[in-house]
């Protein structure tokens, strides 16, 4: 036998074996009915599925598959948005672009806000990057040396902003050319060409300094508005930002020819206010005077209204700010500033800003007792010249409380309304509310609008102090007749009165003339509006009577302009007993003319001082309120009246416009109208035009006042002193001015007490100088 069938027959005989020994112990059972043996034990084996192990193996799957399901699920539904976003920066780029904002207008079309050009330096510190980490680190302290160096920031937080994970960070704004060109320079000369950016920016400017500061307001350093008229209407003139959205690659690099998507900005709006530059510059200059010769611890402000559409033509308050630089201190606030904490600081700013013309109120005093008496009238209690109406003692008890008349030494007996009016009477007045009574004359504030704030569209606007009807005891409605213990802003207090001076018809005050859309040039114009007829024609009529009586018998005079008629009332409320520091408010509203009347005007005057001049609105406040007319009401070319001024003998003459007319040509036109005309210009005389004059058209003067022409090129210089003309005839102050080519505007009799121009001051030549003569007062309240 050979080897290998030996092998085979003894693996077979070892198998044989095998199987014995396996199942030697094995019961079989077998079936009779079948031929299916059973066996008595479990049957091992390797090559079949463990059934138990498999379960747990298809649980583990499910669990591991039902986790995977919850987390895509809360990528999808929770984190979608957030992922979509940051996968949306990551790849792409984008660039805003910034509006430009609008300007601010006077209503004449001059310019007092504007947006200059300058550029915004922002970085891309994903863009700042070398071939290498060591690379990309050199640059970035290079790039971080040289923004800090060329615009003196701190290293360290340029460094920081270099390696930011932002897409953009902005380095400094509002930088000046000088800085950008050395910028350029430095990126030329150390071949960088991204990563930084030079990106157009405005920056406010105010062409006018001071000028209507505390309405116009300011801008932060990011062109938002911080106060007034800037603040208030920042949605207008800020616009839209528009955008450039571009691809990056992985590396955040920028790709190129990818699509582009370009959004442009939407310009701001301009603004055109109701302010008249000129108007604004005069109520400017006088109040100034005022503020200081009557040394008004708390400053003062004045409102110029058309009363016939509601248009404030002029708001100014002194002291006022450098709107250019508005965190520098005035020259009031200056003196104290450095002794300020730093909270009192930041108040004393905040006051500085305020337009007290509508964040401030106040007592309004006598001015308040025109409303009393067009209560009276409309509700027909009296009529005006009813003799014996009133009757002033000096005094008048009302409960246990004696309330005094101002003239308590020398008491006005027996009065009519219009006296009361012109004496400014409390104890008339205090009569005549008990007679109206204290829910008649409620229901005359609502009318008026005193209850509530005027919308005006200026910034700041508060409303009044009134108590609540029913607290309203006879005390309290004497003094509210004429006008103290409670409080109303000075442009509730001018919108009242302009309703009277508009034939009782009530106008929603207004600052804004237009809207004009930059990008479309749509204009947007606004109307007046009527809010209400709150007194009849007749009884306007008749109260605009009593306020011209005021002006020409009582406590007005000082307020007398030649050839203009004009109604006011002049007001002064004293301080409580608990609040003495407060100080007085001296006041006067003038309304011209008294037919048709166009203008009205508020002067506020808080706590003067100084005892030469006394706090009484008829000798404070009313010779500035007439200074302020005598050039207003000729500039808007209101017509003088017929009746001349008897304090002068010479007619007014109108000086006409001889501007763009050869100088020939106009002094042949001054000459034929009474003036005396000089001449600056050297050029032939035939052919050189006019291209100014001094005084400007429209001003009224005497004959042969002087005229100053100036040529094409010539400027015009203030070269000229004012001489001191205080005690002065008007015979002698006009022999000097006129030695020195100056020109005189007077009101009243008797010797100067005021001028518009203070001595030694430059002026140019032709100027007209106002005066105020000291009149034989009947009234000094």
């Amino acid at each position: 036998m050979s080897t290998n069938k030996k092998n085979k027959k003894n693996n077979t005989i070892h198998k044989q074996q095998t199987y014995k020994s396996n199942t030697k112990n094995i019961k079989v059972k077998k079936d009779e009915s079948s031929n299916i043996i059973h066996l008595n034990r479990n049957f091992d084996s390797k090559n079949l599925i463990y059934t138990p192990k498999l379960r747990n193996t298809f649980i583990v799957i499910i669990i591991i598959f039902i986790l995977l399901l919850g987390r895509i699920g809360y990528l999808q539904f929770v984190d979608g948005a957030y992922l979509t976003e940051l996968a949306y920066q990551q790849q792409t780029i984008n660039q805003i672009l910034s509006p430009k904002r609008g300007n601010i207008y006077d209503s004449t079309g001059k310019a007092l806000a504007i947006s200059a050009q300058v550029d915004t330096i922002t970085i891309n510190p994903a863009k700042i990057v070398g071939d290498t980490d060591e690379e990309t680190k050199k640059l970035k302290e290079t790039v971080a040396k040289g923004l800090s160096d060329i615009f003196s920031l701190d290293y360290n937080e340029t460094f920081e902003k270099v390696n930011s994970n932002s897409q953009v960070e902005t380095i400094i704004k509002k930088v000046e050319q000088e800085k950008v060109d050395k910028l350029e320079a430095w990126m030329k000369e150390n071949d960088i060409s991204i990563g930084i950016n030079i990106d157009e920016d405005t920056k406010r400017y105010y062409p006018y300094g001071e000028l209507a500061s505390n309405v116009i307001g300011f801008c932060g350093n990011d062109n938002q508005g911080l106060s007034g008229i800037e603040s208030k209407w920042d949605s207008v003139l800020t616009g839209t930002p528009g955008k450039i959205v571009s691809a990056q690659d992985s590396s955040q690099k920028e790709i190129p020819n990818a699509e582009e998507t370009y959004i442009s900005a939407e310009n701001g709006s301009n603004i055109t206010l109701t302010i008249d530059l000129n108007i604004q510059s005069t109520i400017e200059k006088y109040l100034e005077q005022a503020v200081q010769k009557y040394e008004c611890e708390d400053g003062g402000n004045v409102i110029v209204m058309n009363p016939q559409t509601g248009d404030i033509l002029g708001m100014a308050c002194y002291p006022d700010y450098d709107l250019n630089s508005p965190y520098t201190p005035n020259s009031t606030l200056a003196q104290t500033y450095d002794s300020l904490t730093d909270e009192e600081k930041s108040e004393a700013l905040y006051r500085m800003w305020a337009n007290k013309s509508v964040s401030d109120s106040y007592e309004p005093g006598s001015t308040f007792k025109i409303i009393t008496a067009s209560a009276a009238l409309e509700e027909g209690i009296t009529t005006p010249d009813v003799e014996g109406d009133f009757i002033c003692t000096g005094h008048e008890t009302v409960e246990d409380r004696t309330i005094d008349c101002w003239r308590w030494y020398n008491p006005h007996g027996s009065q009519s309304l219009r006296k009361a009016l012109c004496n400014s009477c409390n104890p008339a007045f205090i009569q005549l509310g008990q007679r109206i009574g204290a829910s008649t004359l409620y229901k005359y504030y609502q009318a008026f609008g005193l209850f509530e704030s005027t919308n005006s569209g200026l910034y700041g606007e508060q409303s009044s102090i009134f108590h609540d009807l029913d607290e309203i005891g006879p005390v309290e409605l004497a003094t509210y007749a004429f006008g103290q213990r409670f409080q109303v802003t000075p442009l509730q207090m001018i919108t009242a009165i302009s309703c009277v001076a508009n034939d009782g018809v009530l106008m929603k005050p207004n600052i804004i003339k237009s809207i004009t859309n930059t990008d479309t040039g749509a204009i947007t114009e606004t109307q007046p509006t009527e809010v209400r007829q709150v007194l009849s024609k007749s009884t306007a009529e008749q109260v605009k009577s009593m306020m011209e009586s005021v002006v020409l018998e009582g406590t007005g005079k000082n307020v007398q302009v030649s050839g203009y008629s004009i109604g006011g009332k002049s007001g002064t409320s004293e301080p409580t007993e608990t609040n003495k520091d407060e100080g007085y408010v001296s006041s006067f509203v003038a309304i011209s003319p008294i037919e048709d009347s166009q203008v009205v005007i508020l002067l506020t005057l808080y706590d003067p001082q100084n005892k030469e001049y006394g706090y009484q609105g008829g000798s404070v406040a009313a010779p500035v309120v007439s200074q302020m007319l005598s050039e207003i009401l000729p500039y808007l070319g209101i017509p003088s009246d017929t009746t001349e001024n008897e304090n002068k003998s010479d007619n007014l003459i109108t000086v006409p416009d001889v501007r763009n007319k050869t100088i020939t040509e106009a002094k042949k036109i001054l000459s034929d109208a009474g003036f005396i005309c000089k001449v600056t210009s050297s050029g032939d005389e035939n052919s050189t035009l006019v291209a100014d004059q001094t005084p400007k058209p429209g001003v009224q003067l005497t004959k042969n006042s002087i005229i100053m022409l100036y040529g094409e090129g010539d400027t015009v210089g203030t070269s000229v002193s004012v001489p001191d003309l205080s005690g002065m005839t008007v015979a002698q102050a006009t022999n000097a001015l006129r030695s020195k080519n100056l020109n005189i505007s007077f009101s009243g009799s008797g010797v100067v007490t005021t001028q518009d121009y203070s001595a030694n001051e430059l002026v140019p030549e032709g100027t007209v100088i106002t005066v105020s003569l000291k009149p034989t007062l009947t009234d000094a309240h």
